[in-house]
């Protein structure tokens, strides 16, 4: 009670002291309240003490959210990359550097500091975000320590006080700025380039007086996001000088990676954001054995890195890489020979970047996919005339264009992992899916999209572990199975673009659940077609 009259009805207050009373021993409360302050005020306070009980480990992760603008909806991938690039990561036996990272993000959950917005198909967070009462403490506490710098449009780094920042973030600066940088900033170890308005600097107005490119050399760097600078065609080269960098990203329309990128000898994290085609790597790419996501970014479906393989030692490997969103040529004989080289991938996209097409009927291809053991999710876009063979403990898996026939689906029902399956446009064609006694043991997630299926037929206690059913724009689709409606777990159905019939048969698979005593399942229906 002590506790609760000093949060004085303050929503935020009562959650960042209910956060910090979840990790101590209840033995300790009293201790807690005594420390309580009465003239403090409630609004720094909380979040003080909240910090001051973070593991020494957490505080930089924490404060590594004042980089981010405010409101801002985190992607947690790409915050978990930048903690391990910057060091803030322990290793663990037993553990990977990104389900450490993982567990960090869900202690700061925990402790009521981070919010998760949105969550992944798979289970765990996709976005995140913190209070802006949390926002403004981290700017504070990070300035306060040296930890980050925020320099605006209006910013002059000339008349910087304070502690000499290892981290800078710059919105909107001016062109004079950057000339002082190196001047002024000479130890920084992460610099990102951001835009309020979410429109794109170009960097080839950028000069410096001298004439040389816009971005100052600075040698120290470990982390380096330029997403909104854009490059457009060409690499920015001064870039490949930064021998300790662990993060890159940039942001650009480039057809091919120079081959002095195996300077940076220390990468990690390579990400191209804004691409709409293939990135050509050099084969100097395999020097760099430090190497854990090349990743693109990118609206359109039809962009990754073309790996090099032609003049490569058999033995020579991407053995830490983790993430690869991977461009090929599906007729082209090296793609297996790709794959062999990766042995620890988790998260694989591979698209095609050729448009011949076969007849749907014709697979005289296969995809030998399952000598990757370590994959969990996969994403296969364009492989027409193909048939695969997917790794056993795959727990994701998106398709698209690929123009399978639904007899492979059997395939795809057999893997005891699956978790979650996505069939987007024309990955399966034809109008009849009839589902084996069996399939799909323990798939959580089912989403349909565009596809010309008419008749689904599924047996009796089919999907036992599915919680969510969405299908987007099947207008041919006539009914949902009744057979779903014995799903114990099933949350929601969602329907966009389908037929009345379809409709129909959702909502009673909804009443056979309510006659159950069920009142679980939600059913969501927009925009039915005649």
């Amino acid at each position: 009670m002590h506790i609760a009259c000093k949060c004085k009805g303050l929503p935020h207050t009562v959650v960042i002291f209910a956060g910090i009373l979840s990790i101590i021993e209840r033995y300790c409360w009293q201790e807690f309240a005594d420390s309580l302050s009465s003239s403090t005020s409630m609004k720094t306070e909380p979040l003080e003490l909240s910090y001051s009980h973070l593991p020494e480990y957490l505080k930089p992760c924490l404060l590594y959210f004042g980089a981010f603008r405010e409101d801002q909806d985190i992607p947690v991938q790409r915050l978990l990359w930048l903690w391990i690039s910057e060091g803030f990561v322990q290793k663990t036996e037993g553990k990977s550097l990104d389900d450490m990272a993982e567990d960090y993000l869900m202690d700061l959950v925990s402790r009521s500091l981070v919010t998760v917005t949105k969550q992944r198909t798979t289970g765990g967070a996709k976005t995140c975000r913190i209070h802006d009462l949390v926002h403004e403490f981290c700017l504070a506490k990070a300035k306060n320590e040296g930890f980050l710098q925020i320099l605006h449009g209006d910013s002059d780094i000339s008349t910087f006080t304070g502690p000499c920042p290892h981290r800078l973030c710059i919105y909107l600066i001016k062109e004079e700025e950057l000339e002082k940088m190196r001047l002024y900033f000479p130890n920084l170890r992460c610099l990102f380039v951001f835009s309020y308005y979410h429109w794109n600097f170009s960097w080839k107005v950028i000069k410096l007086r001298d004439g040389s490119p816009g971005f100052p050399v600075l040698k120290l760097l470990r982390v380096l996001d330029l997403g909104d600078f854009d490059f457009g065609t060409s690499f920015p080269m001064e870039v490949v000088f930064l021998a300790h960098l662990r993060f890159l990203a940039i942001h650009g329309h480039m057809k091919d990676i120079p081959s002095a990128i195996d300077n940076l000898s220390r990468l990690e994290t390579f990400l191209v954001k804004g691409n709409f085609d293939a990135v050509v790597l050099p084969n100097s790419i395999w020097n760099i054995k430090t190497l854990r996501h090349l990743w693109t970014t990118n609206s359109s479906m039809w962009c990754g890195f073309c790996l090099p393989i032609d003049n490569v030692e058999v033995s020579t490997h991407l053995d830490h890489l983790n993430t690869l969103s991977l461009a090929v040529d599906p007729f082209s004989q090296s793609l297996q020979d790709i794959l062999t080289k990766l042995p620890s991938i988790r998260r694989l996209k591979c698209v095609t970047v050729r448009s011949e097409a076969k007849s749907p009927g014709n697979c005289n291809r296969i995809l030998t996919l399952d000598k990757l053991t370590s994959l969990q999710s996969l994403k296969l876009q364009r492989f027409v005339g193909y048939e695969f063979e997917y790794p056993f403990n795959l727990k994701k898996l998106t398709l698209s264009f690929n123009h399978q026939p639904w007899s492979k689906m059997s395939a795809i029902g057999e893997l005891p992992n699956l978790k979650v399956l996505k069939l987007e446009c024309n990955s399966f064609v034809g109008e009849k899916w009839e589902m084996e006694e069996g399939e799909f043991p323990n798939l959580r997630f089912l989403k349909f999209s565009r596809l010309d299926i008419c008749l689904w037929i599924a047996p009796s206690y089919s999907f036992l572990r599915l919680e969510k059913l969405v299908l987007y724009e099947c207008a041919k689709l006539q009914e949902v199975p009744s057979s779903l409606g014995k799903c114990e777990n099933l949350e929601l159905i969602e329907l966009r673009g389908c037929c009345e019939s379809a409709v129909s048969s959702v909502k009673q698979i909804q009443q056979e659940q309510v006659s159950t005593g069920s009142q679980d399942l939600k059913i969501v229906i927009r925009a039915t077609v005649d």
